[in-house]
């Protein structure tokens, strides 16, 4: 199977659903495990009625090398209190107890993975409700080590682009894509730079050029009213760093979560999700 294969997917549904209601999809991003399961468990079990249309789940790591500060610290959270990639899709299989249609991504490195083993890790992607997932650190190049497996399972493989990307580069990095294309708006790591509007808009569009699938922008996006200017400009946003900094700020000097963690998280939320529903 390879990504044009991939076309009734909860992935490729909820865009067409998104594209014939004329609204922008909102993806949100959570560390798993963060700040530890059971409210990781509450949080993105609560997402899809906060008005998200895609989840984004971080499979914890110790060098998250493309995250800023924020993204690094839910990852130290979530593997002291015990967080594992098993239990992160174990997290994954709770969410789909009670819900089969909200697609979901994992979001990641490959060390864990390749320690885990592909194959068992494809394997129970599958199984658990995943559809797609976003691997970092490996480039075009590297797609026989799990994308090609990936693809091959029915799992959407979705890959970066940053505002570096050249010409000469972007067919490479965009082969194999499948789902969407996550935009990276600024350059650096997540969560430390506010993404341009209007670079944005010559982005989309020279990416326009190279794919039809949906283009999502991430990296940068905070506020409801930036969250909706960037979306007017492209298929979706991405927020990750915002959530987790809220989820920081809702824990008390020993790192335990306030009682009503949940709902300050997925209040933002539907202010962030009522704002791309104007775009």
């Amino acid at each position: 199977m390879n990504s044009g294969s991939l076309t009734d997917t909860r992935i490729t549904r909820k865009f067409a659903q998104l594209k014939k209601q004329n609204r922008k999809a909102f993806v949100a991003f959570l560390t798993g495990g963060d700040p530890d399961y059971d409210t990781s468990r509450s949080l993105v079990c609560g997402l899809p009625q906060a008005g998200v249309d895609l989840i984004e789940v971080g499979i914890p790591f110790s060098d998250p090398m493309a995250d800023g500060p924020a993204i690094q610290a839910s990852s130290q959270r979530a593997l002291k209190a015990g967080m594992t990639l098993p239990k992160t899709l174990q997290l994954i299989r709770d969410f789909r107890k009670n819900d089969d249609s909200t697609p979901i991504v994992l979001m990641g490195y490959y060390n864990p993975i390749y320690r885990y083993g592909v194959d068992r890790f494809v394997h129970e992607c599958t199984s658990s409700g995943v559809d797609g997932l976003i691997i970092v650190d490996l480039p075009p190049e590297e797609d026989k080590e799990l994308c090609d497996p990936a693809l091959t399972a029915g799992l959407h493989w979705i890959r970066l682009v940053t505002p570096s990307t050249d010409d000469s580069r972007i067919e490479s990095v965009l082969h194999n894509v499948s789902g969407f294309v996550y935009y990276i708006a600024v350059l650096g790591v997540t969560g430390t730079r506010r993404a341009i509007t209007d670079h944005i808009e010559i982005a989309v569009a020279r990416l326009r050029e190279y794919t039809d699938f949906p283009i999502a922008v991430g990296f940068g996006i905070k506020t409801p009213e930036h969250a909706r200017s960037v979306a007017e400009k492209a298929d979706g946003i991405v927020i990750g760093s915002a959530i987790v900094d809220l989820i920081k700020a809702n824990l008390d000097n020993d790192g335990l979560p306030n009682s009503g963690i949940a709902e300050t998280v997925h209040s933002y939320i539907r202010e962030i999700a009522d704002s791309v529903i104007q775009a």
